[in-house]
């Protein structure tokens, strides 16, 4: 079952329906891109190789066929591959789910580690949907995310905007908005997820042309699903002259890097590490330095 918040919704930034009819398409031409999507999937679950405990029962969400089959060869016995679209879930193999992001159909804590690949960034309200996936990890699960972070796409963004302004005079948004790092981390946090980390990862694409770049992303089920595009016909020459404001390297290649932001949490457990509280200290850090410990204001000597 699918569902998804009222389209009068003012924090709907993404039109779901929209998001799920490209994925729907893109089930069948997604494996062009699956150099991409795997390589990014390699570089997140690299995480669990710093993990001593054993997972049993997974969710793989939104991987697009790249983490479920990852997850089985690392031994993990029940691994289930949920998508906003049936038949995008149905490549990873193994128990696809069609659920939504927004409305995880599942219980608490009926999973140990759940990964999102490349998918939350379609999500309009992601501090709900991360509450929603810490309930449904069992205590001390792991929670695993990469997500495109901020400056993907920016030269994309930016000779769109130019192109759209010389032929129509405006623009709207045609790249999807990405998160910043800084807000990775805080969005763990008020999530419920002990432990939280946030880092970057950069996957350094080049294309031989924008018609390659713009063929990837439609392949993946990426193009402009942001509400406040606009629905008309784009003008005819748009991408062509976009295509020509993007700045090339000394070979000719369009350097696209991919920025991954890539989230860690745990579902809160007794057994976890707790910042100690103030004033808990047994020893005085002057003690530790060997010097002398003095008041605020008080002035040092000189000998």
């Amino acid at each position: 079952m699918t569902a998804t918040l009222p389209a009068s919704n003012p924090a709907e930034v993404f039109d779901r329906r929209l998001v799920r009819l490209r994925r729907d398409r893109a089930a069948t031409t997604v494996g062009q891109v699956a150099p991409i999507l795997d390589e990014a999937a390699e570089r997140l679950l690299d995480r669990l190789d710093d993990v001593t405990r054993r997972f049993t029962r997974a969710l793989d969400l939104g991987g697009r066929g790249a983490v479920a089959p990852r997850l089985r060869a690392r031994g993990i016995p029940f691994v289930v591959s949920a998508d906003l679209s049936a038949p995008m879930a149905a490549r990873a193999g193994g128990l696809p789910v069609a659920a939504d992001e927004e409305w995880l159909p599942f219980a608490p804590e009926s999973f140990d580690l759940i990964v999102a690949c490349l998918s939350l960034h379609w999500v309009n309200d992601l501090p709900g949907a991360l509450v929603q996936i810490r309930r449904a990890l069992v205590p001390d699960g792991l929670f695993l995310a990469a997500l495109p972070g901020l400056g993907t796409l920016q030269s994309l963004r930016e000779a769109l905007a130019v192109a759209e302004t010389e032929l129509r005079g405006g623009l709207s948004p045609r790249v999807s908005p990405f998160p910043e790092l800084r807000d990775a981390a805080h969005l763990l946090q008020r999530a419920g997820f002990a432990l939280p980390v946030a880092d970057v990862e950069t996957l350094p694409l080049r294309y031989r042309s924008a018609a390659g770049l713009f063929a990837d992303l439609r392949a993946a089920g990426e193009a402009n699903a942001v509400r406040a595009r606009d629905p008309r016909i784009p003008p005819r020459m748009l991408f062509p002259r976009a295509a020509s404001l993007l700045p090339a390297e000394a070979d000719g290649t369009l350097a696209m890097p991919l920025s991954l932001v890539v989230m860690t949490g745990w579902a809160p457990h007794e057994s976890q590490q707790k910042p100690a509280r103030p004033g808990s200290a047994q020893a005085r850090l002057a003690d530790a330095l060997g010097t002398v410990e003095r008041s605020a204001g008080e002035k040092t000597g000189r000998g």
